[in-house]
Formats: structure tokens, C-alpha cells, sequence
């Protein structure tokens, strides 16, 4: 099982029946996993972005039937109308999603930092901005804006994992902004990978910001020795696995496109372990 699942079942369910608490976490949290994994997908999945927008518009009527009380039949849309039923999922962060999701079809690069921060904070650090809605956790400042910054750093962490992927498909993930500063010559990058000159300069670049990004997150917990508190940790979870392949990508020099981090690691699993008892990520 999902580790941030098993905890969240812990949360969501504490004071009822065993059974209940596992059915009233389960069904919110792949819900809404379902629901974000769905839309992150649209863009690869279509051949065209007006296709693509289609789908789009089709989530966003089932969003408002969800909040209508009256679901479309599709699977997510019931799923998700089940846990809205249970916990709280704010129907403008949904939206938040499609409407980030959707500006995507169109310009699937972006030019500037600035400009894939922004798509950061409303895709990643919005599905975890609901996962604490989920818990009730919402109101929290501390919470929000270690979510905030988590969210970043995992968007910059999985475009890194994704770069040699998207390299073959002649799609650049790293910012205009800073492979221009490098020197990245981006069809150099797609027939050569990790060889062409300059790119192990600009993956540095960003996963330093994604790093940064993951050091501010912690820093919100130094008043509790870098502790999250329980009934948080299931959201903060998320952050081990990309965490490790920060680590992973410095030890191979910040070449992205090193064999070695398209493998497996058996730390994940031991990481893991150790965060979900000692709540730290």
C-alpha cells in the first residue's frame, strides 16, 4: 500500500471502526489521486491540444456536477463525489488543476522559471493543498506554505526524472531561461542526451531550485526539530521519494540522463519506513 495512503487511513480514520476508516481513506485519497494522474496525462494522451481541451472542459462539468450533487458516470467523477461526501475537497482547487492542466496543451515548454513556478504551484502544491483539506488541515499557515514549497520541489524533481523520456520525444523540460544561460543547444540534447555541452550545467540549475525549494519546506518544522506533525505527515510523505533522487542526481554529477536513475534504489522503501515513524522527510 501507499505509504501516505496507510498513514492517511490512520488520520482520516481515527475513533472509528477499522473497516470504515479504511474505506473513508482509500476511496478519498485515490480519488483525488486518480483525478490529478488523470489530467496530468491528457497532454501525452491526445494527438492534438484541441482534443486535449475537450477533455479538459469535460472535467471541469464533471467537477460542477460533483458539486452539484449530481456525478457524470464516469469512474473518477463517482469516486470523487464519494469522498466529497466524507472529507472536504474545495471544488476551486480541483478547478485550479484543469485550468493549469489545460494551459499546458498549448505551451507544453516554458520560457522562464518564473512561468513553471507558477505551473508548480498550481498543480503540485495545489493536490497537496487538498490532501491537508482532506485532513482538516487546511487553516494552517505552517502547513500551507510547507505544501507550497513541497510542491515545487516535486514538480522540478519528476521533469528532472522525466528529461531523458521527453529528450527522445524532442520535448525540452528544463526552462528556455536557463538552458539559454548554458549554452543547451536543445537538438543537441535530443540526439545526444546527457552528452551535449552545457545541459549537466542547467540540470544543476534547477534541481538547486528544487532543492531549495525542499530545504524551505523542512525549515517550517525547525520549531519541532524538523518534525511534521502526525496527522500532517501523510502529505509530507511524498517528498521522500523526490528527496532521494535529488541526492541521487548530485551523486552522479547531475547527469539526468545517468542509467543509474532509471533503476530502482532499495533506500526508497527503508526512507520511507523511517519517515512515515520519525516524521521528518
Amino acid at each position: 500500500m501507499h505509504a501516505s495512503a496507510r498513514f492517511m487511513t490512520t488520520q482520516l480514520g481515527s475513533g472509528q471502526a477499522g473497516g470504515l476508516q479504511d474505506s473513508l481513506a482509500y476511496s478519498a485519497f485515490f480519488a483525488l489521486r486518480a483525478f490529478y494522474v488523470e489530467l496530468a496525462t491528457v497532454q501525452e494522451a491526445v494527438s492534438n491540444p484541441m482534443i486535449g481541451k475537450m477533455r479538459m472542459q469535460f472535467w471541469r462539468d464533471a467537477v460542477k456536477s460533483v458539486s452539484d450533487g449530481n456525478p457524470s458516470k464516469h469512474p473518477i467523477a463517482l469516486a470523487l463525489y464519494d469522498a466529497t461526501q466524507k472529507v472536504k475537497l474545495p471544488s476551486y482547487h480541483l478547478k485550479r488543476i484543469i485550468d493549469a492542466r489545460d494551459a499546458e496543451l498549448y505551451t507544453p515548454t516554458h520560457m522562464t522559471l518564473d512561468s513553471l513556478l507558477a505551473h508548480a504551484e498550481s498543480t503540485s502544491s495545489t493536490f497537496n493543498y487538498l490532501l491537508l483539506s482532506m485532513l482538516s488541515l487546511s487553516s494552517s499557515e505552517q502547513l500551507s506554505h510547507a505544501a507550497s514549497h513541497l510542491g515545487v520541489s516535486q514538480t522540478i524533481g519528476t521533469l528532472l526524472r522525466s528529461l531523458p523520456y521527453h529528450a527522445k520525444s524532442g520535448r525540452m523540460v528544463i526552462p528556455a531561461e536557463i538552458t539559454a544561460k548554458h549554452g543547451v543547444n536543445q537538438e543537441e540534447v535530443f540526439r545526444y542526451g546527457g552528452e551535449a555541452k552545457g545541459v549537466d550545467d542547467a540540470v544543476f540549475e534547477f534541481a538547486t531550485v528544487a532543492n531549495d525549494h525542499l530545504i524551505t519546506a523542512r525549515e517550517m518544522f525547525k520549531e519541532t526539530g524538523g518534525k511534521v506533525p502526525d496527522r500532517a505527515r501523510p502529505v509530507f510523505l511524498s517528498a521522500i521519494p523526490n528527496a532521494l533522487y535529488l541526492e541521487r542526481l548530485e551523486q552522479v554529477n547531475f547527469d539526468a540522463f545517468h542509467p543509474s536513475l532509471q533503476m530502482k534504489t532499495w533506500k526508497l522503501p527503508w526512507r520511507v519506513w523511517t519517515g512515515y515513524y520519525s516524521g521528518r522527510f
